[in-house]
């Protein structure tokens, strides 16, 4: 299973099994006021913008009405008109995480499969087991790429779903988009597939890499899935969106919860759709912070395998319970990467003086290091 707040708790409870008995956070020093260093779910560092501040703010006069359709259809229009598609190709839902929700309902059922990579995010395989469809995961290449091959000797006449998470999320790795052209074009003409870009704005655009709203989404069985919840930093208000083909946007709007959007978390990604200039600084900063981050492991002789997003997967040679709790007893948060990955931590990027405090902890580790060394 892919790493998720639940697995990080599962983890704790592994290793209190074993009587590693987790140790509690300490008291929050005067630099972190605000409880523990989150590193753990690869959340901005810096928030959501001022510009967007200001609108949570205007539009709290009306956190006691219900968001209006007009609302809705507003930030549905912003959305069509940034990515150069029909409004009727936008479904809109609490945080991305909500869409993958719709698109298992309305592409799986009891005798469908869901094929994924192993590890990946965890969320579509939760909802697709409670569909009744079974779950093909098929194990990452030694690149950290989508095992297209194995995925597509899965995706039979049984197979009702395919998710590929791209950028990886908790690998932050990438798959070529020309592999996954090749896939999409050898996949059964019944088998819909679902590309998750939560992490689209921090990867760059290279022969390797672009985002599957670059072109017109001609295929029906293609969903593209994005969330306000990590570069713009909006992870609390919960909006997300898909896009598709009108047909298959229907067909998805009729698994979605009504209201599902908040009146603020609309305001607040109407805002922040508008605020292109500080879109622009938080890809930067991020850009920096994970070179910095790359340049201060090596200085540790930690060569890190190359990051597309706003997080690390780290390979630790140890066993990944015992890092997490030191870590943990330094009032630092990082996560594992899977259970099954069982020597991996996922670190998110923090502010300097967060990662700052991240390197002191890690320089105290009581593990041979020499191990770790490349």
């Amino acid at each position: 299973m892919s790493s998720s707040r639940r697995d990080f708790l599962k983890i704790l409870g592994i290793g209190a099994a074993a009587g590693m008995s987790a140790q509690p956070v300490p008291a929050a020093s005067a630099a972190s006021s605000a409880g523990p260093i989150r590193l753990d779910n690869n959340e901005s560092a810096y928030g959501p913008s001022e510009k967007v501040v200001e609108a949570i703010r205007v539009a709290d006069a009306e956190a006691g009405r219900f968001p209006s359709g007009a609302s809705a259809a507003q930030l549905a229009d912003g959305i069509a008109q940034v990515h150069h598609v029909s409004p009727d190709q936008v479904v809109l839902g609490a945080g991305s995480t909500e869409v993958l929700r719709m698109a298992s309902c309305a592409c799986l059922e009891s005798g469908k499969q869901l094929v994924q990579a192993s590890p990946t995010f965890p969320a579509l395989e939760l909802y697709a087991r409670s569909t009744g469809a079974t779950v093909i995961s098929d194990p990452l290449t030694p690149r950290f790429h989508h095992d297209l091959d194995a995925m597509l000797a899965h995706a039979g006449a049984s197979a009702g779903l395919v998710y590929i998470c791209n950028p990886n999320n908790p690998t932050a790795s990438i798959t070529p988009r020309a592999d996954l052209e090749k896939f999409i074009s050898r996949l059964p003409g019944s088998c819909y597939i679902l590309i998750d870009e939560a992490y689209h704005h921090y990867a760059e655009p290279s022969s390797a890499y672009a985002s599957f709203l670059d072109q017109p989404l001609n295929d029906p069985r293609i969903i593209v899935s994005r969330t306000f919840s990590h570069i713009y930093g909006l992870a609390g208000l919960r909006v997300g969106y898909g896009i598709a083909s009108a047909e298959t946007a229907t067909r998805l709007r009729a698994f979605g919860t009504v209201n599902a959007v908040s009146t603020l978390a609309i305001r607040a990604a109407i805002a922040a759709l508008d605020d292109t200039a500080s879109l622009k600084e938080f890809v930067k900063k991020n850009t920096d912070a994970r070179q910095e981050f790359v340049n201060t492991a090596l200085t540790r002789s930690i060569k890190q395998r190359e990051s597309h997003t706003n997080f690390f997967a780290v390979e630790t040679f140890n066993p990944a319970i015992m890092v997490i709790q030191h870590f943990r007893a330094n009032n630092i948060l990082i996560a594992p990467v899977s259970l099954s990955w069982d020597t991996w931590i996922r670190v998110s990027l923090g502010k300097p003086e967060e990662m700052n405090a991240f390197w002191r902890a890690w320089d105290t580790l009581p593990i041979d290091k020499s191990a770790i060394r490349h």
